[in-house]
């Protein structure tokens, strides 16, 4: 199982509206740099995926699930890009804000703080359980 964070602006799509989606999930869309879509192609079934809020909050709010690998986005008339389709896992007992992670040393190589305008990244392992940690201290 692989790590990824997906960002998101909460007044386009927030973690809230993802979770009313259920367990049928939705559609990863709407991505049109191909660096993050190709990280949408290396997702597999079963990844896991912090939620983050850009722009408004700047924070990790969430953990979803890839239920389904990369597919030709539906969004895309030009048929070049691609999604996935996720579904909501759980909300983090605490956010964990950019500024948060910009303060933590072991996280200093994260591609969130060195690419953030990449709105799919992935996370290693030890950066995923520290973001872990860091979610559940208030």
């Amino acid at each position: 199982m692989k790590y990824w964070l997906l960002k998101s602006e909460p007044n386009v799509w927030s973690i809230d509206q993802q979770k009313k989606m259920g367990s049928k999930g939705a559609d990863w869309d709407g991505v049109r740099n191909y660096q993050a879509a190709n990280n949408l192609k290396k997702m597999k079934k079963g990844d896991l995926c912090f939620f983050y809020h850009s722009n408004i909050g700047k924070e990790i709010v969430g953990i979803v699930e890839v239920i389904k690998t990369a597919f030709l986005d539906p969004t895309d008339k030009d048929k070049r890009f691609v999604a996935v389709k996720i579904k909501f896992k759980s909300k983090l007992k605490s956010t964990v804000s950019l500024e948060k992670i910009k303060k933590n040393n072991d996280l200093k190589d994260l591609a969130l703080i060195k690419q953030s305008r990449l709105s799919v990244m992935p996370i290693d392992t030890k950066s995923w359980k520290i973001i872990l940690k860091m979610s559940s201290i208030s």
